[in-house]
């Protein structure tokens, strides 16, 4: 598969991020164009809502948190058996510098490299999860870090 067929496909996996509950086709290519064996962290901020928000009368009734824990019990397992690991999943703190955020949870997960990434985020387990954590969020701000 190219680049550009890798991209596409990820967009139909996750729909094309104009919600913020994805990344966009450019936050892929950014990712993608990594130098693929340098390790990454990403940095995820999550707000999450009230009643979980799944979009349809069939939904399973849940709250936010409940929504993400039901992503968090195929994502961890997901995520250690493509070869990556969590380095932190905590509840928001608070603010020390700068502007006051207002979050509920915080994970850090470190890959390897690339193609450790791109075998969580093909697995068909965690992308029928991702739904979960979509219900679940309100928002959320998610950064890549090099080590």
């Amino acid at each position: 598969m190219n680049f550009n067929d890798t991209v596409r496909s990820l967009v139909e996996s996750y729909g094309d991020g104009a919600d913020g509950h994805a990344p966009t086709p450019a936050q892929w290519q950014r990712i993608l164009q990594r130098e693929p064996n340098k390790p990454f962290s990403l940095v995820n901020f999550f707000k999450f809502h009230q009643t979980a928000d799944y979009g349809d009368e069939l939904a399973p009734a849940a709250t936010g948190r409940e929504a993400f824990q039901r992503y968090a019990d195929v994502s961890v397992p997901s995520m250690h058996g493509a070869g990556g690991e969590f380095l932190a999943v905590a509840p928001f703190a608070g603010s020390l510098f700068g502007q006051d955020q207002d979050w509920d949870l915080i994970a850090i997960g470190k890959y390897p490299n690339l193609d450790v990434f791109m075998s969580l985020y093909s697995n068909p387990e965690y992308i029928k999860a991702f739904r979960h954590r979509t219900a679940a969020v309100a928002r959320q701000f998610v950064v890549a870090m090099e080590h």
